[in-house]
């Protein structure tokens, strides 16, 4: 019996040698464990008896994967789940943009199918409607990369001049601020003077009042200065009476620079032109008003065309603007309930469209992927008059 349980075990053992299996011994070389594609997820599996259930939306190993990236399905978004996009500028070329996200003071470069960029970033106080809320590239940008902001600081409304790695610097201070009327926007003329719209800092009389640069329109040098030709060659202000202006945008074609501005009880487009001073005429009678106040906000001009973007309607409206400052075919509202309110907006070089949206503003609906960026063939339309 002895000899047979001794027989057994040396069979046993053997056996045991035979199945036993290693990767460094295999025959096949060592592969990881294959990926599961979605066809072979397995189905979700409870916890076990002896472990505590998980809590309500959390899976049983561990907190929830990190979300993915943040896509937006039409082709013409260009980017995705920003900060509420105040104002947009095209960069040469036309294939991308700076915008201002208004609530948190970055500027950042975007383009299709890339990452935005930051550029820099401006510290705001975005209480109530100030922050970051105009944008316009120097008037040498070929060679000196700068870009000119119009933000609310702690201190007050100012005009910056901004260079990317460096900290911005204002140009033009003490700009009144207050708890409305902060919006601002900033533009380069044809001339490559800075035109800057101020808003009225929730105050009107104060953009009447002479001494006060709120609610003003201003002519500036790249430095700050008053610009040369000024009426008044210590003092930047060229026109007065602004309430809350949207956009500052250049028409080269025309050599006029269109203003956007939320006048109270009408939304007013204004037209300044080279050699001429605006003062009080300017929003007295403007070149267009919207009686039924449908929030204008960033505009773009060029080909014949000027486009506005409408905040509270949530649309774009387009004009036929000729060089006399008149509008000829019929006035046309695109793109309604599209993109939720629209913002900035800016025309490239290559004549593709651009807008950027406020859907987190107080207000606004967003969607999944707001706030977005957006570039566009531009549609058509015009205009046959002033209401």
């Amino acid at each position: 019996m002895r000899g047979a349980a001794a027989v057994l075990l040396v069979v046993l053992a053997l056996l045991v040698a035979g199945c036993a299996r290693f990767p460094d011994a295999s025959s096949q070389p060592w592969r990881d464990n294959p990926e599961i594609g979605p066809e072979k997820v397995p189905s979700p599996q409870s916890p076990a008896p002896s472990e505590p259930a998980p809590p309500a939306g959390q899976p049983p190993n561990g907190p929830a994967a990190a979300p993915g990236p943040c896509v937006d399905p039409d082709p013409q978004v260009v980017a995705t789940c920003l900060g509420p996009i105040a104002a947009v500028v095209t960069l040469p070329g036309g294939q991308a943009a700076l915008v201002a996200e208004r609530t948190t003071g970055r500027i950042l470069r975007v383009a299709p199918d890339t990452a935005p960029q930051v550029i820099a970033t401006v510290p705001v106080d975005a209480a109530g409607d100030g922050g970051l809320t105009g944008l316009a590239l120097s008037p040498t940008y070929a060679e000196d990369q700068l870009v000119y902001a119009y933000a609310t600081t702690a201190s007050g409304n100012a005009v910056l001049r901004v260079a990317q790695g460096d900290v911005p610097k204002p140009i033009l201070s003490g700009i009144p601020r207050g708890a409305s009327g902060n919006r601002g926007a900033i533009g380069v003329e044809p001339t490559g003077t800075l035109l800057v719209a101020t808003g009225d800092a929730g105050d009107p009389a104060s953009a009447a009042a002479p001494t006060s640069l709120a609610g003003k329109l201003l002519r500036l040098d790249p430095f700050g200065r008053p610009a040369p030709g000024d009426p008044v060659p210590t003092s930047p202000v060229v026109g007065s009476g602004l309430h809350s202006p949207g956009d500052v945008c250049p028409d080269a074609a025309s050599t006029t620079t269109w203003v956007t501005d939320r006048a109270g009880t009408r939304d007013v487009l204004l037209a300044v032109r080279p050699g001429s001073v605006p003062g009080a005429a300017a929003a007295a009678a403007p070149a267009w008003t919207w009686p039924d106040r449908p929030g204008v906000d960033g505009c773009a001009a060029g080909g014949g065309s000027l486009f506005v973007g409408l905040n509270d309607t949530k649309a774009v409206f387009v004009l036929k603007p000729t060089a006399e400052g008149r509008f000829v075919g019929t006035p046309e509202t695109v793109l309604p309930n599209t993109y939720g309110r629209i913002s900035g907006a800016d025309l490239a070089s290559d004549g593709m469209l651009w807008l950027g949206t406020v859907n987190k503003d107080p207000g606004g609906t967003p969607g999944a992927t707001d706030d977005r960026v957006i570039r566009i063939r531009p549609p058509s339309g015009g205009g046959s008059g002033p209401d």
